[in-house]
């Protein structure tokens, strides 16, 4: 027997979710991962490593929930939003029995860390403008635990509608959770269901450092919810989730001071996208630009595929995403420095399809 055979079947047979990291390339313009393109400068000011870290650091958790506008029992920090995807199958989802639904085309790890745990993975493919089909949603929720919803949507880009998340959240009362992905949310704070919590016991939100905050090397996320949906994640969250110098640095960008800051490259993040999206609508090979609130845009270009390569081999990695749903022929643009989108946009126009 290989030890391949050892492995549970579910495992086997998973796809990984393909990182921009896992995907590779040798480019100095990485506009895949929808990072913060320059670094941040952060020192250390606690040196007791030789000890565990607090499984909840308190600086952390209080100041993430000053910020977010909820009590600091409503808060769960772990490695990233990822680890919340997955806290979240493991603690509400029974595997062989229950379901996680989502709306393709939307972020890939809902997927994973759900087949990974052996959790059937429902998906009612989003309308044409890629708001939620809340019929066939309803038509589908049998054994449905937990309803990701990814507002602003990666890769699209765009908000759900507030009234779809008040339908859907009533639609679930007393029957599964739904958890409304806040990666993006920074750049559109306006869009944010944090002040719903207290109307809604099944609603979760998750967040990230890894945007706006430019801590994607960080690993440092949030899960927003109710007491009581805190205290059974609490249950199956590892002992300790965040080392002390990731702690360190989390509660130091939740500063006054690093929350402000957070808020200048936000500023700055949407004057570059206004430049990227202005240019890239004046360019042949590029039929259309969506909206977006986020701080990458989706375009669909002509022959995607060789335009991405070619970018490719001149350093410039962006994100394909034609194996989605409905996105045929759309390339993902992060939004990086001036220069990056200039490179970008000489790079686009060079291009004779």
């Amino acid at each position: 027997m290989s030890i391949e055979q050892l492995a549970r079947d579910n495992v086997r047979a998973l796809t990984p979710y393909q990182s921009a990291r896992r995907l590779g390339g040798k480019g100095d313009v990485w506009l895949n991962a929808n990072e913060y393109p320059t670094a941040v400068p952060f020192e250390l000011s606690q040196q007791t490593l030789n000890r565990y870290p607090e499984c909840q650091p308190k600086a952390v958790i209080e100041n993430y929930a000053a910020y977010a506008g909820v009590k600091p029992e409503q808060v769960l920090v772990s490695r990233g939003a990822d680890e919340g995807i997955e806290l979240l199958v493991r603690a509400f989802c029974e595997p062989g029995r229950d379901a996680v639904l989502f709306c393709p085309p939307t972020y890939g790890m809902y997927s994973v860390s759900a087949e990974t745990i052996g959790v059937e993975c429902r998906t009612v493919p989003a309308k044409a403008d890629w708001q939620l089909d809340l019929p066939a949603i309803a038509d589908s929720l049998t054994d449905v635990k937990v309803v990701y919803v990814c507002s602003p949507n990666n890769p699209t880009g765009q908000i759900i509608n507030p009234q779809d998340f008040r339908t859907l959240l009533e639609m679930t009362r007393d029957k599964a959770l739904v958890v409304a992905d806040e990666a993006y949310i920074e750049f559109c704070p306006q869009a944010t269901l944090a002040g719903w919590l207290a109307e809604y016991p099944n609603l979760v939100i998750l967040r990230t450092l890894s945007k706006a905050f430019a801590l994607a090397g960080l690993r440092c996320g949030f899960t927003l919810a109710n007491e009581e949906v805190i205290a059974l994640l609490m249950k199956v969250i590892a002992p300790y989730p965040l080392s002390t110098p990731v702690a360190d640095i989390a509660a130091q960008a939740l500063s006054a001071q690093g929350i402000a800051a957070m808020r200048q490259r936000v500023s700055q993040i949407l004057d570059e996208r206004q430049y990227l999206v202005e240019a890239l609508r004046t360019i042949d090979c590029v039929e259309q630009v969506f909206d977006s609130e986020t701080n990458y845009v989706l375009a669909r270009i002509k022959a995607s595929s060789s335009v991405f390569k070619s970018l490719w081999d001149q350093g410039i990695i962006l994100r394909d995403q034609n194996k989605q749903p409905s996105l045929s022929g759309c390339l993902r643009i992060t939004i990086g420095t001036r220069e990056e989108s200039q490179r970008v946009i000489d790079a686009l126009k060079a291009e004779t399809v």
